[in-house]
């Protein structure tokens, strides 16, 4: 039987004497912590787009193929969630949990947003393809132990992702006669897949960027056999069940059950593989190395890895499935029938060493030469460039050090701006913004100024008449929507708008001089707008610090809203000397005292301590 000790903010720890135990006590826990969530994760299996794209299918075939030691593993957590909720699990519903929290994370939105910008804009459409900012992101970084002071590494980061009430990520220990490993799980799914202290090593992930998914356009038929598709051989039967069509690329996710449609092939669907058999030995990990030969069996989402141990080793790999295709595959929509869109093989992902004066840092940017293979967008450089900064030449470093890399509120983008704006007319807004330091504070008024005229000018380039086709995007999908606007894209792509000066023909430094008596008037400070807002129950509406592209992540919507919707859904320091720190925006549970507990601690950028007797593990 599993006992479960709480701390001062309600985070479990969850002991056992065997793995079994242990994770019938962590679906216990988590169901009496987020009922309401739970349920929710559970219905947003069956959700128009969720359905469409066979993820309860896909759960089935992949629970069919877990190893048995992982097919127990997942069942005993099952029977913990069945114990408190009224609703059922089904033995494969953690699966399917797991795929719904990573649906859109891939490049199916990018593709269908690059296909139709390119439609419209030809190759202009570059222009607004990301190497910017992105709407999610995560940082990761390490040091080796000659930098510390306790002489072992250090690990920092925080995943970039909507914020929901209550959060995607929970806080958990768990401890049986195997392993003891504090860490941060996915509501809904067993063990700790991404970010972890497991007392000798410690890991963190962000998101590799990878280009792991093809959108295939697809010509479909009735006849007396069933529904049909054009493949490169002919047609070919289409797999049908309750509300989804599969074809052999992939399921059918958009366009009628008959005509034309839209496939969309994933390296989980190939392999019929979601990475579930990783998760035991990622916690049975004792160095650097075992995490990384664990993370072999990953599939997806592509992730950037750094993993550290008490023997001072600091790796870092790229982990997941990124097939070897055509580059047509990895730009845009491919015809089904087309025999050069076939996949072949995977890219091999290798594992590289940081020595132990060193540091790594991976902010979901393009690493070098071999990001060529794994990706086609990747994050602005300017994250990654202010935490090496940050830690550049330092030595004893520290949990707390750390914990003052999370909190800066640089952003690195504004010296572009301010130099389009000495070359307009002088004025209060762009003096204000001229005499700013670029910290996106709370208590700025130079920020607040900047982020109403960055705001104005979006909008205006947004509803210029070149871009107006694109408000009629590839699909019609109320989930797929938000990642399909015409000033969302415009905010992301700011930087390159500004540098080509008269992108699309358009007069620039016409509406950035617009723009500013648009922003006349803004706000005093920024955290007067600039607050946290998350996607669910209403919670206290905390002034902020920080942005999109800041290292204290904490993203407005450009054009829409100064409010913080997505950023930081948690924030954790591994200190391999023992303890470190971690925060969630919101809180353990999902009702009672330990709902919104955490947030003001989140919110000033701060770090709870972590349970800390691992120092003797």
């Amino acid at each position: 039987m599993a006992t479960v000790v709480r701390d001062a903010y309600g985070i479990p720890q969850v002991r056992a004497g065997d793995v079994l135990d242990l994770a019938r006590g962590q679906g216990e826990a988590t169901a009496r912590d987020r009922p309401t969530q739970l349920a929710r994760l559970r219905q947003a299996t069956e959700e128009p787009l969720a359905r469409r794209t066979g993820t309860v299918d896909l759960a089935r075939r992949v629970h069919a193929r877990l190893r048995p030691e992982t097919a127990a593993f997942v069942g005993a957590y099952v029977e913990g969630v069945n114990a408190v909720l009224d609703e059922p699990w089904d033995p494969w519903t953690p699966l399917a949990v797991f795929r719904v929290h990573h649906l859109l994370f891939g490049n199916l939105a990018g593709k269908l947003w690059s296909a139709r910008a390119r439609a419209v804009l030809g190759e202009d459409a570059r222009l607004l393809s990301r190497e910017g900012p992105l709407s999610s992101g995560s940082n990761a970084w390490a040091v080796g132990g000659a930098r510390t002071a306790t002489g072992l590494p250090l690990i920092g980061g925080d995943p970039h992702r909507a914020l929901e009430s209550p959060s995607i990520y929970l806080q958990v220990r768990l401890t049986c006669d195997e392993f003891d490993v504090a860490g941060l799980a996915f509501a809904g799914v067993p063990g700790v897949q991404h970010f972890a202290h497991a007392g000798d090593v410690a890991w963190a992930i962000t998101n590799g960027m990878g280009n792991y998914e093809d959108v295939y356009a697809e010509r479909l038929r009735r006849t007396g056999r069933g529904t049909e598709a054009l493949g490169s051989g002919g047609w070919e039967p289409v797999e049908e069940g309750e509300g989804w069509l599969r074809t052999r690329r992939g399921p059918v996710f958009a366009g009628p059950a008959e005509g034309r449609g839209l496939s969309l092939r994933t390296p989980s669907g190939d392999l019929e593989d979601l990475g579930f058999d990783t998760f035991l030995p990622l916690l049975r990990s004792r160095s650097a190395a075992d995490v990384m030969a664990a993370l072999d069996g990953w599939v997806e989402p592509v992730n950037n890895v750094v993993a550290a141990d008490r023997g001072g080793d600091v790796l870092f790999r790229v982990a997941g499935r990124v097939p070897v295709r055509p580059e047509a595959n990895r730009v845009g929509v491919v015809d089904a029938a087309d025999p050069a869109a076939a996949w072949d093989g995977w890219v091999a992902l290798p594992v590289t060493s940081v020595p132990p004066d060193g540091q790594v840092v991976t902010a979901n940017d393009r690493r070098g030469p071999e990001s060529a293979a794994i990706g086609t967008d990747f994050a602005s450089p300017h994250r990654r460039d202010r935490i090496h900064a940050l830690l550049d030449g330092r030595t004893g470093l520290t949990t707390d050090d750390f914990a003052a890399i999370h909190r800066d509120t640089l952003l690195l983008s504004v010296p572009l701006f301010q130099a389009l704006l000495r070359e307009l007319p002088a004025g209060a807004v762009r003096d204000e913004i001229l005499a700013w330091d670029g910290h996106m504070d709370a208590d700025s008024s130079g920020a607040a100024a900047f982020a109403a005229w960055r705001s104005a000018l979006t909008r205006r380039i947004a509803a210029e008449p070149v871009l107006a086709p694109l408000a009629e995007p590839l699909v019609d999908d109320p989930e797929l929507t938000p990642w399909l606007t015409v000033t969302a894209h415009v905010a992301l792509a700011l930087e390159a708008l500004v540098e080509a000066r008269t992108p699309f023909g358009i007069d620039l430094a016409a509406l950035a001089t617009a723009a500013l008596d648009d922003a006349a008037g803004h706000p005093a400070t920024w955290g007067e707008t600039h607050v946290v807002a998350p996607v669910g129950e209403p919670v206290p509406p905390l002034p902020l610090s920080g942005d999109i592209e800041c290292v204290r992540c904490t993203s407005s919507q450009p054009g829409v809203t100064d409010a913080c919707a997505r950023g930081s859904v948690a924030r954790y320091v591994w200190d391999l000397a023992g303890g470190g720190g971690w925060v969630v925006p919101l809180g353990a549970a999902d009702h009672g005292p330990h709902r919104v507990d955490q947030l003001p601690v989140w919110a000033a950028g701060e770090l709870l301590t972590v349970f800390s007797n691992h120092a003797s593990a």
